[in-house]
């Protein structure tokens, strides 16, 4: 089928709605068996283009959104929590989704986020256990193609190596390496989605260092890699296909309604269907497919749909030391400490530490936002550049019932249906966690004799991006929308692949997550498609 060629595919036995990793996976792990058709409503960006998208990236006059075309209209939202969401700010609708500007990093949950309820005291547990999901999260390492290392001692078990060795310390992690011996704080190395040595036909980094928002080369990982792969054996990739609804009975979904840039709406029938499309939009699309059936949403007979929507909140502090730091040479993480990580409880939740390899701004940020050339530019950036130093962490929000993802009444897109109001409040041991992190972060940088400039703290934190926990995962489908297998309570053919279906988030990255628990899901939705009767494996 041609890129312009946007009709169903009539004898499609699985719909993915969404072709980010999880839908890109499923849809790679199955498309050699049955025919499979991905809908997605932004376009599919040509390899060709990301270098033109590197350098507007890198101008200061363009916002993130700009970077991988945002549309104003198609991508609307409200947020009318008491802390405000700026939902577009990191979203990317289009082939490949959020890991086309995604930061990479890919860590395993802990065996106690899985149990948070019983080993904290707080949040409920989930249904499955790390254990579970140990070989999913192996075969995730396997297909994203990750480079570590095995010097993490406060990761949970693994059973293999890294499929590539990990990225050699930055020279600022040297210096954190000395104020942290001092401090008696473990540092290790960071599980990362790209490649340190040719991996699976695309090449290693070669350090353009705007690996947010764009990698020109390819070498970390997104979700094209699995959509090609898809394409490859057979599947049907439909970009610019915005689902507007489900038609379904009482049971099952029979087609995604969905309308592309003439205006023009289809349906795309399915034996199953699995929608792939992220923790805000998952929930509107469902909220969006009231029927008599399902008065308030469909799949939604817990009423938690789009209730409980998470995310990670943000804990920084950062400054300046009297010798060069070598700041911004690397675009991503090296060096991390989980050290902290397991002494959650119910008053203080687990973070992470990250030490930044990217503080300060970069020779060209100072270069284009100043008026100044030759020898007064030289000596601005000889005085600016290079001696910052900053050290992040990532910590977890609790799920609330103040925070979800419902319908704007009074604000539609560009089909006229309700936009999504993310409705977002953090809770005070969110808070407390911060101040924790902080503490531990300026007793670093003061090891370091560092003059701490600024700290994100709990009165101007901020999200991470990471959009979880609206569809719940739970065996109870009175107190949640999908089993431990992701195949929702309510209907029989849908099943539901996103970081939408933690119970509880955690404080690592999540993407890696996502990925096992996609496929994970995609062995029950291959053995539910193998016994229907269009199936090629009915036989």
């Amino acid at each position: 089928m041609s890129s312009t060629d946007r009709t169903p595919v009539e004898t499609a036995d699985l719909c993915i709605v969404g072709a980010g990793p999880a839908g890109a996976l499923i849809a790679d792990r199955l498309a050699s068996e049955f025919e499979v058709v991905v809908l997605d409503a932004g376009p599919r960006f040509e390899d060709e283009s990301r270098l033109q998208r590197q350098k507007r990236a890198i101008r200061p006059f363009f916002d993130r959104p700009a970077v991988w075309d945002s549309d104003p209209e198609r991508d609307a939202h409200s947020a009318s929590g008491e802390w405000f969401y700026p939902l577009n700010h990191t979203r990317v609708k289009g082939i490949g989704g959020s890991t086309l500007h995604w930061q990479g990093m890919v860590m395993r949950l802990h065996e106690d986020d899985f149990n948070s309820g019983s080993e904290r005291g707080v949040g409920p547990d989930w249904p499955i256990e790390y254990e579970d999901l140990r070989p999913y999260y192996a075969d995730a390492e396997r297909e994203i193609g990750v480079s570590g290392a095995e010097d993490n001692p406060f990761a949970p078990p693994r059973e293999n190596r890294f499929p590539m060795p990990a990225f050699r310390p930055s020279y600022s992690d040297s210096l954190f390496a000395e104020a942290c011996e001092e401090l008696e704080i473990t540092m290790h190395s960071v599980p990362n989605a790209r490649n340190s040595e040719s991996y699976d036909d695309r090449s290693e980094c070669v350090g353009y260092g705007t690996c947010q928002p764009v990698c020109p080369t390819g070498a970390k990982y997104d979700a094209t890699v699995h959509i090609d792969r898809a394409e490859s054996k057979g599947a049907t990739i439909i970009d610019r296909a915005q689902v507007q609804r489900l038609e379904h009975t009482a049971d099952e979904i029979r087609a995604a309604v969905y309308a592309t840039p003439d205006g023009i709406e289809h349906r795309q029938t399915a034996d199953a269907f699995v929608l792939a499309c992220g923790g805000v939009e998952t929930p509107r699309l469902l909220l969006l497919s009231e029927s008599p059936e399902y008065p308030d949403g469909l799949a939604n007979s817990s009423g938690l749909v789009g209730q409980y929507f998470m995310d990670h909140l943000f804990a920084g502090a950062g400054g300046v030391l009297d010798e060069r730091t070598r700041q911004n040479h690397v675009g991503f993480f090296t060096s991390e400490s989980h050290q902290f990580y397991d002494e959650a409880d119910e008053e203080i939740g687990p973070f992470k530490l990250e030490f930044s390899n990217y503080a300060g701004p970069s020779p060209v940020e100072l270069a284009l936002t100043g008026d100044d050339w030759g020898d007064d530019l030289l000596e601005r950036l000889r005085a600016d550049y290079g001696n910052h130093i900053a050290v992040r962490g990532l910590v977890e929000q609790l799920p609330r019932e103040d925070s979800y993802v419902g319908l704007d009444p009074d604000r539609t897109d560009n089909h006229g249906n309700p936009v999504p109001d993310v409705h977002w409040n953090v809770g005070d041991r969110a808070l407390r966690t911060i101040e924790r992190a902080n503490e531990i972060q300026h007793d670093i940088l003061e090891e370091l004799g560092a003059e701490i400039t600024w700290t994100a703290g709990p009165e101007n934190t901020g999200p991470t991006y990471h959009h979880m926990g609206t569809t719940r995962m739970g065996t109870d489908p009175a107190e949640s929308v999908v089993d431990p297998a992701l195949q929702t309570h309510d209907l029989d053919n849908c099943w539901i692949a996103s970081s939408s279906v933690f119970p509880t988030g955690g404080a690592f990255n999540p993407t890696l997550t996502i990925a096992a628990l996609s496929l994970r899901a995609a062995d029950t939705v291959e053995g539910f498609l193998a016994k229907q009767p269009s199936s090629k494996l009915a036989d």
